[in-house]
């Protein structure tokens, strides 16, 4: 089953334009000074992976998550441009250890540069967004932002462990999507807030809205590896089988599996994962028993717990638009197709 068909709130999109922009104009800002005598081939990758696409949700949920608790500022777009470093900091290095070769339909950067440029110029974003954190959100922050970075890579090696594995339980699936992209998700709402200098219940509740709105988006990512189509996602769907990740459609699947069957997807996790016979199996054997709907609907209650966790926030000025669109935010990432 696919996700609902949803078009892109039209308030929505201008938003994100918007301050695509303005992030866009304080990242350029940023690196022309942080950058000044860097070796050219640095100044080179680092443009190229960060004006390369995208869709800029950190750093629209920083300033939307900023603005419900009343400020909006210059400041502001840099410290929402420290999450679009962070994000493709992740990004660069993600691509190094899957060996990719396209992102969004174009060459990685390790495919364009070599591996050794693409890992330091990871690292380089990470310093950056660390700094820029520590400089505009304080110490408070900087702990924030760490702790979740930190549960990104634990939640990396937990997946490790998991690979290939029909044993696999959806609690374990879940640890793992919270820390990779749940609480990272969390921690750029958290410190829009105590940018803005919200209180700690405000603070909280954007959190669980970043947390649960993060669990859907890699529900729906789990999804679209299958159900997605390449034109729009960028990607070749089926590379979560061929990676041996055990995702909640699949996961879904199993519950409902008889022991012959799992026995079956035990054995496809463990031959050549790279034929197209393989992969068809597996999506029939998910098709067959409801994986894709059940993912779908758990998607849809995650986004009901991330529109329930904002009920701290009236409807006045100024939260009641950015409120809005935090809402209309979820909605669409319940439905997005890329």
């Amino acid at each position: 089953m696919k996700p609902p068909e949803m078009n892109h709130p039209t308030d929505l999109r201008g938003m994100a334009a918007s301050v695509a922009a303005r992030v866009e104009t304080s990242m350029r800002s940023d690196l022309d000074a942080a950058l000044a005598g860097s070796d050219p081939l640095l100044v080179a990758v680092l443009h190229y992976a960060l004006f390369n696409g995208g869709k800029r949700i950190r750093p629209l949920l920083t300033v939307l998550c900023s603005r419900c608790c009343g400020r909006d500022d210059e400041s502001l777009y840099l410290l929402a441009a420290a999450f679009e470093y962070l994000h493709v900091a992740t990004l660069v290095h993600d691509d190094v250890i899957d060996r990719a070769e396209q992102r969004r339909g174009k060459d990685t950067v390790a495919a364009r540069y070599g591996l050794s440029a693409a890992i330091l110029a990871g690292d380089w974003l990470h310093a950056r967004s660390m700094h820029l954190i520590g400089r505009l959100a304080g110490a408070d922050g900087l702990e924030i932002f760490c702790q979740a970075t930190a549960s990104m890579v634990n939640g990396e090696f937990e997946q490790l462990r998991y690979v290939g594995d029909v044993a696999t339980k959806e609690q374990q699936y879940f640890d793992v999507i919270r820390q990779k992209t749940g609480n990272l998700i969390a921690s750029t709402c958290a410190i829009g807030a105590l940018f803005a200098g919200a209180d700690e219940t405000r603070q909280k509740a954007l959190a669980a809205y970043g947390d649960h709105l993060g669990a859907a988006f890699q529900v729906v990512d789990d999804l679209l590896d299958f159900l997605g189509d390449t034109d729009s996602t960028g990607k070749k769907t089926g590379n979560d089988f061929i990676e041996g990740k055990i995702t909640l459609p699949l996961l879904n699947a199993l519950n409902q599996a008889t022991e012959q069957e799992r026995q079956a997807v035990q054995a496809l996790m463990e031959g050549d994962r790279t034929q197209p016979q393989a992969y068809r199996q597996l999506y029939a054997l998910i098709e067959h028993h409801g994986g894709f709907h059940s993912a779908a609907l758990t998607a849809r209650q995650l986004v009901e717990a991330a529109l329930a966790a904002l009920a701290p926030f009236s409807a006045s000025s100024p939260e009641e638009e950015n409120i809005a669109l935090l809402k209309e935010l979820a909605e669409y990432v319940l439905a997005r197709k890329k």
